[in-house]
């Protein structure tokens, strides 16, 4: 199934545009036009002119070719305009509209998979956000820009069953620096589904790590099939493991949940990352997609506060790495620049004192020694000693050693932090979670 056209069309029907500035065919129209380098064909029988663009009463009233339809009419309305898609020539559909399954109007979702069919069209949705593709301009979201964030182009493609859940999702990694490649929301999944979508995105250069948010798979064996060939990283938020949460799934997509723990072990036999929410998702997903593999378990810690030291150690034995130990060398090397008092067995704490010079040369030799695999840097800005150069000092060094940065703290510190994701680094927000995004790390390098 060739899906090129959903993320880079030459050309788009908005049909259901609107005048009104608030209404979901208003917003999408204007997205494209802020965006958008194609063609763009509004379709409202009531309107000659939108946003300065002539208006059409139907697809087949546009001389020119169609690549993709976004259709944001009423429910009762989209048959007659599946009709007029399939008469015009336009295969590629994205039905942002709600009102079927999911609601349990099943007659009317088995009446557009009838003129699915029949004009063998390819349909993402209904009762979904859509696409966002920073790249190409492709932007289907109804939320405006002043209330929802849109993240810049980056290698994370993240599918979401839920179009509220890609909402929060983009606005939170718009906010963080976070980047993407492409999202999509497929909601009921009358036709594409999660595995045409994954399939889609390990193909696709852009993207380096797969996310998912499900609720329901549609074919558990397609599913697994298709993971089992992806080389890419996937990571995967399942939705509806209790008996309350397939409820509520049933009723928000029309999704039939199944069994959590069969899942589970499915997803294991598929090398697939299952994680238990969206931060740890975007943890695994940032350093997954940005940082190289590493050759081996061994982790330099280094910190300027000892407490987020000891932790970070805790956490690396609990999940089976090993602490680096620096040759002897390097340590002197590093003792010639660093106070008396800074600790240099195993982990090494530069302590209150420490300048930005020091973690330099610090993250300088762990990436040059033979006896670090990776590195856990610690980088805590409250000291008054360090220099806001300390970022600039760390981005130009060129590792081939993944290094997660470890950060916690208010405004001054949310600062800095932004410009390390900007860049490329990931940023975690305790020990605990910049340590098991290694391990993670590690584990697929075995794969």
């Amino acid at each position: 199934m060739d899906l090129e056209k959903f993320f880079n069309p030459k050309s788009v029907s908005i049909i259901g545009a609107s005048r009104e500035k608030n209404k979901i065919g208003h917003i999408i129209l204007k997205n494209f036009v802020d965006g958008f380098h194609g063609k763009i064909y509004p379709i409202n029988p009531k309107a000659d002119t939108i946003l300065g663009l002539k208006c059409y009463k139907s697809v087949l009233d546009v001389r020119g070719k169609i690549d993709l339809a976004v259709v944001c009419v009423p429910a009762k309305i989209v048959p007659t305009v599946l009709e007029d898609c399939g008469r015009k020539g336009i295969k590629d559909i994205i039905i942002i509209t709600a009102g079927f399954k999911e609601v349990g109007n099943f007659e009317l979702e088995k009446e557009i998979e009838k003129i699915i069919k029949k004009y063998k069209l390819r349909v993402i949705g209904p009762n979904c956000i859509g696409i966002y593709d920073p790249k190409s301009g492709v932007d289907t979201i109804f939320n405006p820009k002043s209330r929802l964030g849109r993240p810049e182009s980056g290698s994370i493609g993240f599918i979401s069953q839920s179009g509220a859940t890609m909402s929060i999702v983009l606005d939170w990694m718009s906010l963080k620096g976070y980047k993407i490649s492409k999202a999509i929301s497929y909601g009921n999944a009358i036709d594409i589904d999660e595995s045409d979508l994954m399939k889609y995105l390990s193909h696709n250069k852009d993207t380096k790590t797969i996310c998912m948010y499900i609720e329901g798979v549609k074919n558990g064996g397609k599913f697994l099939n298709v993971a089992k060939r992806i080389k890419k990283p996937i990571v995967v938020l399942k939705g509806g493991k209790t008996k309350t949460g397939a409820s509520s799934a049933k009723t928000h997509t029309g999704s039939m949940a199944g069994n959590a723990k069969i899942f589970s072990g499915a997803l294991k036999q598929a090398n697939v990352i299952e994680v238990e929410d969206l931060e740890e998702m975007f943890d695994l997903a940032r350093i997954l997609s940005k940082q190289p593999l590493p050759k081996g378990n061994r982790v330099q810690i280094i910190t300027d506060g000892g407490g987020f030291g000891v932790l970070a150690s805790d956490w690396a034995d609990k999940l089976g790495l090993k602490i680096a130990k620096m040759s002897e060398a390097n340590i002197e090397k590093l003792r010639k620049v660093i106070p008396k008092y800074a600790v240099t067995k195993n982990i090494i704490d530069l302590t209150g004192d420490v300048t930005s010079d020091m973690y330099e040369l610090s993250v300088k030799l762990a990436v040059e020694d033979k006896n670090v695999d990776m590195i856990a840097l610690i980088l805590l800005f409250q000291p008054p000693m360090i220099k806001e150069d300390v970022v600039d000092k760390i981005l130009r060094i060129k590792s081939k050693k993944p290094i997660a940065i470890i950060s916690a703290g208010g405004k001054f510190t949310e600062k800095f932090k932004k410009r390390f994701e900007e860049n490329g680094i990931p940023c975690f927000t305790s020990p605990m979670r910049g340590i098991k995004a290694l391990k993670i790390l590690y584990d697929f390098s075995q794969l």
